[in-house]
């Protein structure tokens, strides 16, 4: 029975050949050849079922085959020729003697890295891809060659400088006092300040928000009394400096104004309190609010976009958070119809609104002229009293949660001046009516109504400046004729009525 490879450990290793391999499988006894592709190789049989070779140069993925007499292996198990590593950059390309620092190494190949060597000393890998290392570079002296090992051998090697880092000195703090809830920025100004890797508070780590060589600055950690500030980079720890924690009363808050707004903020809001200094954050919920002005009692902020809900909103300081309050997101209401559509230039009239979102209108707006006496009936539904105007308007409804547009629904209004008739042809007729009676004016194209004494005639309207009624019957004798409009009665013109 032929010889069976099952596997070969490793599966890969540098293209000049060389790498020891484990083959293991069964039928090795007598085996005469292992091939790594088209290639043999030196070879040694430890027991029936392992191998340990040394293969010989090549490329790719090669099939690994074990022949003996009884045959050859014909297991698909291979091994991969890897490129061997090549490094192009270092950076930094220099760092402290005690080590610590962060590298970066940039290549080719790099994948699978074992072995990142500073010299004669291994640094620690983080992260490993095709094309990047980082790694922590270990303590050394001098100018040393970086090299990496994947399992395709050795790269090339560049150059890395051992410095003496200056001890870090520190001079001044800014402020030197904070509250005990940590979470202040303070500044640490001094020298050979680049490159810290701690600043404590105490024993307290603050967190490092900005390093250059002569100043830090930071976010206090939380702590009580008075502590000692040192900041630690690859030369050292420094002096210290003291810094006083002091205790800070927590903030709260008593009103809103307003207490309501449009989902899509932008409004500003007072927030009226005590303890509000340093206010660190606003919240509408769980968004923050842009701060514009901050004293002990009152903070004015921009309100933040929010869905249609009630919120809570919260300060925040170096003593705490505050209470809640609520805050509502209204969404912005819209007009939908309105009756009637028409009216008089002068205003006076009633109008209907309809639309969404009424319930808390504060104004309504004939294009720029607003309306008066706003009577809101429900959240769909409301009158006001037309202002004087002209021509065709958009009529608009305003609210805590914003100003309706013109988007959706008929929200059009139209001015009329009031109708004027200046001629009837002919101005008499019969008594028993039925006479064709043209009257002449001026804004009659919107006539809903003609009469002779009072009595209602049936008329059609020509154009703005013409109607055609039909004269009903009526007593002999002079009668007053009149139009009406939406935008009002007109004047009255005489018609006689002839005996028959």
């Amino acid at each position: 029975m032929a010889p069976v490879v099952t596997s070969v450990s490793p599966t890969q290793g540098a293209p000049a050949g060389g790498t020891n391999v484990i083959i293991t499988g069964s039928g090795f006894t007598g085996a005469t050849m292992v091939r790594f592709g088209p290639n043999g190789t030196n070879f040694l049989i430890v027991s029936d079922t392992q191998i340990t070779a040394k293969t010989p140069a090549g490329t790719g993925t090669v099939q690994v085959t074990v022949t003996a007499p009884t045959g050859t292996s014909t297991q698909n198990v291979f091994f991969t020729y890897a490129p061997a590593p090549v490094l192009t950059t270092l950076s930094p390309t220099s760092g402290p003697t005690s080590g610590g620092n962060v590298v970066i190494i940039n290549g080719t190949n790099l994948s699978g890295a074992t072995l990142v060597k500073f010299g004669s000393n291994s640094g620690v890998i983080l992260t490993n891809t095709a094309t990047q290392l980082t790694v922590i570079a270990p303590a050394g002296v001098g100018t040393v060659n970086v090299t990496v090992t994947t399992a395709g051998g050795v790269s090339n090697a560049l150059a890395y400088a051992y410095a003496v880092v200056p001890v870090p000195a520190i001079s001044s703090l800014s402020p030197t006092s904070g509250p005990t809830a940590g979470g202040n920025v303070v500044t640490i100004n001094g020298t050979n300040l680049a490159g810290a890797t701690s600043v404590l508070f105490g024993v307290g780590p603050a967190t490092i928000l900005t390093n250059t060589a002569t100043q830090i600055t930071v976010s206090a950690p939380a702590g009580t009394g008075t502590v000692n500030v040192t900041v630690t980079t690859a030369g050292g720890t420094s002096n210290a400096l003291t810094y006083t924690y002091v205790a800070v009363p927590v903030p709260v808050i008593s009103s809103l104004s307003p207490t309501s707004g449009p989902t899509a903020g932008g409004n500003v809001v007072t927030v009226n309190g005590t303890n509000l200094s340093g206010a660190t954050s606003v919240k509408f919920g769980s968004n923050s609010a842009t701060i514009l002005t901050n004293t002990a009692g009152q903070i004015t902020v921009i309100a933040p976009a929010g869905p249609p809900s009630s919120v809570n909103v919260t300060v925040t300081t170096a003593g705490g958070t505050s209470n809640p309050l609520p805050y509502f997101y209204l969404a912005a209401p819209t007009l939908s119809d309105l009756s009637p559509h028409l009216g008089p230039d002068t205003g006076g009239n009633t109008v209907t609104v309809f639309g969404t979102s009424l319930t808390l209108t504060n104004a309504v707006n004939f294009g720029g002229n607003p309306a008066t006496a706003i009577n809101v009936v429900s959240d769909n539904q409301l009158t006001v009293t037309a202002p004087a105007g002209s021509g065709t308007v958009v009529v608009t409804v305003t609210t805590p949660g914003g100003t309706s547009t013109a988007a959706t629904g008929n929200p059009y209004y139209t001015y009329l001046g009031a109708p004027v008739l200046t001629s009837l042809n002919p101005s008499d007729g019969a008594d028993v009516g039925g006479d064709a009676i043209v009257l002449g004016g001026s804004n009659l194209t919107y006539t809903d109504a003609v009469s002779f004494g009072g009595v209602p005639a049936s008329f059609s309207a020509i154009s703005d400046t013409q109607v055609v009624a039909t004269s009903p019957g009526g007593a002999p004798g002079t009668v007053n004729v009149m139009v009406h409009t939406p935008a009002g009665n007109s004047n009255a013109l005489p018609y006689v009525y002839d005996p028959s």
